[in-house]
């Protein structure tokens, strides 16, 4: 399930965010310090340090934007959130196809997270660059994704993805992972669905009987599903 999420972060976030990337200075890294063996053949682009004062400080402002971010919780069902992580492309970089790591070590306590959910928010507009499409195969074919400054795309973390080279300008985006209440992406994806119906019954005042039974459905499938 592939799922876009418009304006996780506001104008003020957002700028907040750019300054402190733009001038990060010595943080930016070689973005192949955190991939696997598959991936770090074909990685080229750089990458904060998510240790470095200036990723703590974008992370707060991500991770606040989240946790209050109805639409986000619904699809995403989170259990932990990856601290976040900031890359950069500019003219001739990107990122070979491969497949996301199934588990990835907390850079701040050391515990296991398991990689249900990729996501990626754009930090930049899509003007500012030519190529750079997030590019996710699933069993229905290639989705080409390149968002708005703000925007967030949530995607199994078992999808083969790529990011198009860059041909003009600099591409820059925030990366993570969840691991979800529920790790089946089938399971949540019903339940993103049937919590969007009840939000639009909401909306409409229907039957406060029947809205009362599906949200009771609603809470047993993951009481039945879910994972802590």
């Amino acid at each position: 399930m592939l799922i876009a999420i418009p304006k996780v972060l506001n104008d003020q976030q957002l700028s907040t965010v750019r300054q402190l990337l733009d001038h990060a200075g010595d943080a930016w890294v070689d973005g192949r310090v955190s991939a696997g063996y598959q991936g770090a053949p074909v990685k080229f682009n750089q990458q904060i340090d998510e240790r470095s004062e200036v990723a703590l400080q974008c992370q707060q402002i991500i991770l606040a934007a989240l946790e209050c971010h109805p639409r986000f919780i619904s699809a995403a069902l989170p259990n932990t959130v990856y601290p976040p992580m900031f890359n950069r492309y500019s003219e001739g970089m990107a990122f070979g196809a491969h497949v996301d790591g199934s588990m990835r070590i907390h850079p701040h306590d050391g515990r296991k997270l398991r990689t249900d959910i990729s996501a990626t928010l754009f930090l930049n507009d899509p003007a500012d660059y030519d190529g750079g499409e997030l590019q996710i195969e699933d069993t229905y074919g290639m989705h080409s994704a390149k968002l708005g400054a703000g925007d967030l795309l949530l995607y199994p973390a078992t999808s083969l993805h790529s990011v198009a080279p860059i041909t003009r300008g600099m591409r820059m985006a925030c990366f993570f992972w969840v691991q979800s209440l529920v790790r089946d992406d089938g399971r949540r994806s019903m339940l993103f669905d049937m919590d969007n119906a009840i939000q639009q019954l909401n909306q409409t005042n229907a039957d406060a009987q029947a809205r009362r039974a599906l949200v009771g459905c609603y809470h047993n499938l993951l009481r039945q599903w879910g994972e802590t």
